[in-house]
């Protein structure tokens, strides 16, 4: 048996010991099978870790590792990417820089300084191409808590701008989203690294990165709605959050916007067995675990506002037809009208189809 990171989760592995979450609610049953989409619910739920059995089972309908889609390899290879990638290396080193000087030197963290290099890369001309879909092909840094920070803190500038927030308050957003984890680097890394099954007192010290950074960035005297972002980002609003089990009003309202940045990146993470996920299926593991969990308003304009960017772009469903998504399904975002030739797809009520991939 071992314990690994959730990004180093495949499908096929079994579960060692029941998985439950902050409140002790049972996520996942000992001797479960993964499968990718109940490695994405573990992302959903927070969960940083996983006692997993020595075997791997073959899935009864496994199949290769698929190569990349059509449609996130014409994003790899256009101008505007390769344009974003250099800008992207450079500002993950300078951040990394900066965060490690706060951490090892304690020297004075320049929030506003941080906050321009940062906002450079989401105000530069990237033609019709989002941000959302360039920190898709960004990942050969998915053991990096920077370059997650910096994924996280974009994804929150793109999100307050959706939620119609001022341009004051899209850069607080931004901010609170770049430094929410910072507290992960003062977790003991014999700890992070340890192989096998965590006492009750090490799981405890991960769950208190949150509070790590807190204080942190409290001792630098910086807005409090960052340094609440760093401690709240996993609250929940229906309370099985941690470290304090916050409900609702009780949780900063921009810690609910990393929160959903946050879990949003963790799931759409390449994983060793395949390439970008499809957003719809991400959209779908939203809507079917956590719409409780999060502020209603917030994640339901997050969810809209990325599959509104989909309509007009072709697909694959799950029985192989191609075709154009042109209609979405309020009611079920993940699960849009197709139009295959002269076929149209109605997916919110054919519960065997989804949406397979972008093309």
């Amino acid at each position: 048996m071992k314990r690994l990171p959730t990004l180093q989760l495949v499908p096929g592995m079994v579960v060692a010991d029941d998985v439950m979450n902050p409140s002790h609610q049972l996520i996942l049953s000992r001797d479960t099978v993964l499968t990718d989409a109940l490695i994405m619910k573990l992302d959903l739920y927070g969960v940083l870790t996983v006692h997993v059995k020595d075997e791997i089972l073959a899935l009864p309908d496994s199949q290769p590792a698929p190569t990349e889609t059509s449609y996130f390899e014409r994003v790899k290879q256009s101008p505007q990417f390769r344009s974003f990638k250099k800008v992207y290396d450079v500002e993950v080193d300078s951040f990394k820089g900066m965060i490690n000087n706060v951490v090892e030197k304690n020297t004075r963290l320049d929030v506003k300084e941080l906050l321009s290099r940062s906002l450079m890369m989401v105000t530069d001309d990237r033609g019709h191409i989002s941000i959302l879909d360039m920190l898709h092909n960004m990942r050969e840094y998915d053991d990096s808590t920077f370059a997650h920070c910096l994924n996280v803190g974009l994804i929150c500038n793109v999100f307050a701008r959706w939620l119609q927030l001022s341009e004051e308050e899209v850069e607080m957003a931004t901010a609170c989203g770049l430094l929410h984890d910072v507290g992960k680097l003062l977790v003991p890394r014999d700890i992070i690294t340890k192989p096998g099954k965590l006492t009750d007192l090490e799981y405890y010290q991960v769950k208190k990165h949150s509070f790590e950074g807190y204080q942190l960035l409290m001792s630098q005297n910086i807005d409090r709605h960052i340094c609440n972002a760093a401690l709240m980002h996993h609250e929940r609003c229906d309370g099985s959050g941690y470290p304090q089990g916050l409900k609702d009003n009780e949780i900063d309202r921009y810690a609910k916007i990393v929160a959903i940045a946050d879990v949003y990146d963790a799931m759409t993470s390449a994983r060793v067995y395949r390439a970008p996920i499809c957003p719809f299926k991400v959209i779908g593991i939203f809507e079917s675990e956590g719409l409780q969990r999060y502020d209603v308003a917030y994640v339901l304009c997050f969810l809209e506002n990325i599959v509104d960017t989909y309509i007009q772009n072709g697909c694959r469903l799950s029985d192989g037809r191609e075709g154009t998504i042109i209609f979405i399904n309020k009611s079920k975002l993940s699960r849009p009208v197709v139009r295959c030739g002269n076929v149209y797809v109605n997916l919110a009520e054919e519960p065997d189809l989804c949406i397979e991939a972008l093309l």
